[in-house]
């Protein structure tokens, strides 16, 4: 599938609202590539661009002295953007790199301010992307304040599969906050 193609179908399948002006928004994009293991985006760097991820995976994590926190992935057909950082031009906090060699459609933050500034999906798209992260993150959050070790990982090979045949062991293991061999012994037990 043609990279514009992808964030037309992501937009109309997702947000079926967000019709004026998305052929034009998705023929903004420029792609960018990146061989495995590149930094995306660092820690201290203003949140200035809309990325999508094309082609590829990216994980997002803390770094701190020699210890790493995954904190979420990113597979095809996702966007990678703190989308309120963008809209407040903020500096991040966590790292994004890539995982495999990536393709990124990418919009830097001026372009993306005159799309939602001449259509109205736009607004409603930051409305709705902004809503279903703050519901994410706190489903997110609760899981990993409440649930087993088992739990967690039943949870995500339920909900998020394709991450557990896609992303290497020991990276889950960092998300799920555990170390890679409590990871194995519980995937052995289930």
């Amino acid at each position: 599938m043609n990279h514009n193609n992808q964030i037309f179908e992501f937009f109309n399948s997702k947000f079926p609202f967000n019709q004026e002006g998305l052929t034009e928004f998705s023929k903004a994009f420029k792609c960018k590539t990146y061989k495995k293991g590149s930094l995306i985006v660092g820690k201290d760097e203003t949140e200035n661009q809309l990325r999508f991820v094309s082609q590829g995976i990216v994980r997002e994590y803390f770094a701190h002295e020699e210890r790493e926190m995954n904190t979420q992935f990113y597979l095809e057909g996702e966007f990678t953007t703190d989308f309120h950082l963008l809209l407040n031009q903020g500096k991040r906090r966590k790292y994004q790199e890539s995982l495999t060699d990536t393709t990124i459609k990418q919009m830097d933050s001026a372009t993306f301010y005159e799309f939602m500034e001449c259509y109205k999906c736009g607004k409603e798209f930051v409305d709705e992307i902004f809503s279903q992260n703050i519901m994410l993150r706190e489903q997110e959050e609760f899981k990993h304040f409440y649930l087993t070790p088992d739990e967690l990982y039943l949870d995500l090979l339920n909900t998020k599969p394709q991450w557990l045949q896609q992303i290497p062991l020991y990276h889950i293991a960092t998300y799920l906050r555990m170390t890679p061999e409590t990871l194995s012994r519980i995937r052995k037990r289930n």
